[in-house]
This record gives structure tokens, sequence and C-alpha cells, in this order.
């Protein structure tokens, strides 16, 4: 079982490898490996694509490696591999992202991603730190996790549904803020499961026994 952690220099990758490969041992995940080769993606079980920055230029990063975005959708939207968006690269499986313009994304869960525009404006964007999860629907991703269990976010976009079938969590900030989103074998969160502690390494466990 091999879970490849796509790298397309769009974010910090070492804190994610580590909570990775703890959970991976603890279940019994296989091994983790952080790649941009396109051949690794391609014999992935699972794949997991992280993202810090903004929408558009994590877009543009990951479009210029040759074949990297191909091989990814390949094995998600033709092989059914499961597949896990964090944070940006949770909003690039909208249709389209509204950060600086209109960018394309990829389309696999049917939203955009949008200011977030909390009610009181005493709130500041971006939406950064400890916020609790609400749970709107059961998920294996979320099995052992409740309402209430804190995860930790820095955003100011998020993922608008089209469909209110796909939202598994949000959290609320000055208004609902989507937290996870869900549609066959793709899964993404908002929130960075390898910083949110007890809850995010949960998630991550989950995920690496999740069988589709």
């Amino acid at each position: 079982m091999l879970t490849v952690l796509v790298d397309y220099d769009s974010g910090n990758l070492h804190s994610a490898e580590k909570a990775f490969q703890r959970m991976a041992r603890e279940v019994g995940g296989g091994d983790v490996l952080v790649s941009r080769h396109p051949g690794d993606v391609a014999r992935a079980d699972r794949i997991v694509l992280p993202g810090d920055g903004a929408f558009p230029a994590c877009r543009r990063a990951l479009g210029s490696i040759g074949g990297l975005f191909e091989a990814m959708q390949e094995a998600v939207t033709v092989r059914g591999r499961p597949f896990l968006g964090i944070c940006v690269g949770m909003q690039m499986l909208a249709t389209r992202g509204l950060e600086y313009g209109v960018t394309d994304g990829f389309g696999w869960i049917g939203g955009e991603v949008a200011r977030i525009a909390p009610l009181d404006p005493s709130l500041k964007v971006p939406h950064m730190g400890w916020n609790d999860l609400v749970i709107d629907r059961p998920h294996p991703l979320l099995e052992g996790i409740a309402t209430g269990d804190h995860a930790y976010f820095v955003h100011s976009f998020q993922f608008r549904v089209a469909d209110s079938a796909h939202l598994l969590a949000h959290a609320d900030y000055g208004g609902p803020v989507t937290a996870i989103i869900g549609s066959g074998t793709v899964v993404g969160t908002q929130f960075h499961p390898e910083k949110s502690q007890a809850t995010g390494l949960r998630l991550i466990g989950n995920f690496l026994r999740w069988m589709p």
C-alpha cells in the first residue's frame, strides 16, 4: 500500500509527511512517499494533495510539472484511487476559484472558492487558529471525530459546495465556513490535519484505512 503526497512547491510538506508516516505505522497503512513524479502518482494507492498560498498560484504550479496533474486525474477519476486535498489542495477540487480573478479548478466536486465574509465585522480575515468542527453528515473519514472537536485553520477563502450533500463538516466563523467536503473517493479538508493534533491524526489514520 502506497500513499503519495504530491510535491509541487506549494507548501512545506515536512509536517504532513511526518504525520502521515506516523499514522501509517500506527494503522498499518503501508508506505508514505513525497513525490512530484507522475509515475509515482500513477502507482499510488492513495493520493494526498496539500497546498498553501493563493489558489491561482497553486493551480499554475501544479500544471507546470509535466504530466503530474494528468497522472493524478487518471488515478482518481478513472481508477477511483482515494484522494485527500488539504487547504488549497482541497480548494482546487472546485469548479472555479475567485481569488485574484477566476481560475478553473479540477471540477471534481462542484462549487466555487470565494472569500470568507463573516457577519461579525470584529472577526478578522484570514480565519486563523483553532475552531470547533460541526459534523454535517457521517463519513468513514470522520470515524471517531465528533462535533466540538478542534481543528487548525489558516485561510481567507472557502469552498462553497454546489450540492449540500458534499458538505461533511463546517466551522462557525461569523457564519458557516466549509471544513470538510467529500464525493465518492474524493475528500478534502480546509484545515490542516497535520497541525490539528489528535483530531487531525485521527482523520489521517481514517484516510489511510479507508476502502471506498
